[in-house]
């Protein structure tokens, strides 16, 4: 398939990329560099051996976008596009409402006008709120929207919303949901990892950058919550394992069963702050500094899935581990973006 690649420059965008060159599809990159870099896209071109058609485009300008759609025939889009910070979209909800929302809606309605059929939409497991007892599966009850704590999460239930209604008008439009949980690791290249520009809004590549000196020292929001050391507990996932949950999904398109197919792509074990500090120290031989600071608005005790559904349907099941998450994001950080 060719693929148009909402965001394709960012952190999980890049490596899925580069998983689906590997499985022989082509893929067309849009992004508009608010939290990525060119130079992520360059070095998924070394990886990949191929060189990618890159447009510098906000998604939520349709004139600009309609222009990409217009020169590139496309099979698919994969939406990445979205703002993507928990705390932040407490501090600035209309940003993300503004983005989230606004990019999701130009991109479907071009769909539309270009007679594209087939999305996969990035989503989170924050749909699932703060009353969702983990380990979490699909049949859950989601998208009520006073559960969730979060902005950001909000933004991921209406365009699931947005997508379902979608699919119930329109009998050809095929909508794959991927709700996933914490993404962390790097390429085994080292040429691409979770390079945020400013500040890093997640911890991983926080923790990365106090191993490698970079920054004094980590914040922990909160030790008081219900888990066995009073950190959050969350489901981490290498990313290259997600980006390859990418490429089973799009089996979907194949079906003729059903509009709309939602998946949990996690490992199914949940994984507290201080465990990840420590296991990152360990792969890294390095201290990693941490000060216990108050709770972050917007977080929830514990959020992991049940991933059962995604390894019978999809034949997909994450392969990595916490040791190999922390150790290439430790190599991508401390020698990689070459």
């Amino acid at each position: 398939m060719r693929i148009l690649v909402a965001g394709g420059a960012g952190y999980i965008g890049s490596h899925t990329i580069v998983e689906l060159y590997a499985k022989g599809h082509t893929v067309v990159c849009v992004d508009n560099l608010y939290n990525a870099k060119l130079s992520a896209v360059k070095n998924v071109e070394k990886i990949v051996g191929k060189k990618i058609p890159f447009y510098k485009v906000d998604c939520c300008d349709k004139k600009k976008l309609r222009a990409v759609f217009k020169k590139e025939k496309v099979d698919a889009i994969i939406m990445f596009q979205g703002y993507k910070a928990v705390g932040e979209s407490v501090k600035i909800p209309l940003k993300y409402y503004r983005n989230n929302i606004d990019s999701a809606l130009t991109i479907i309605e071009l769909m539309d006008e270009f007679n594209i059929h087939n999305i996969m939409f990035s989503s989170s497991a924050t749909v699932y709120g703060k009353n969702a007892k983990s380990p979490i599966d699909e049949n859950d009850e989601a998208l009520r929207l006073n559960d969730i704590t979060n902005p950001y999460g909000e933004t991921k239930a209406m365009i699931e919303k947005i997508l379902m209604d979608k699919a119930n008008s329109d009998s050809k439009f095929k909508a794959v949901i991927l709700r996933y949980f914490n993404p962390v690791g790097a390429h085994e290249s080292a040429l691409i990892g979770e390079d945020p520009n400013g500040l890093p809004n997640n911890l991983m590549p926080y923790i990365a950058k106090v191993a490698t000196g970079k920054l004094p020292f980590l914040n922990v929001y909160g030790n008081n919550y219900k888990t066995k050391d009073g950190t959050g507990v969350r489901d981490y996932i290498h990313v290259v394992d997600l980006a390859k949950g990418h490429v089973s999904a799009l089996k979907c398109y194949k079906e003729k069963k059903k509009n709309i197919y939602i998946y949990n792509l996690g490992t199914g074990r949940g994984t507290s702050v201080l465990e990840l500090v420590n296991a990152y120290e360990k792969a890294s031989g390095k201290k990693v500094k941490y000060k216990i600071v108050g709770r972050r608005a917007g977080d929830v005790d514990k959020l992991y899935c049940k991933p059962k559904k995604a390894k019978t349907e999809l034949g997909w099941e994450a392969k990595l581990n916490i040791e190999n998450m922390c150790k290439s994001s430790y190599n991508y950080e401390n020698g990689g973006r070459r």
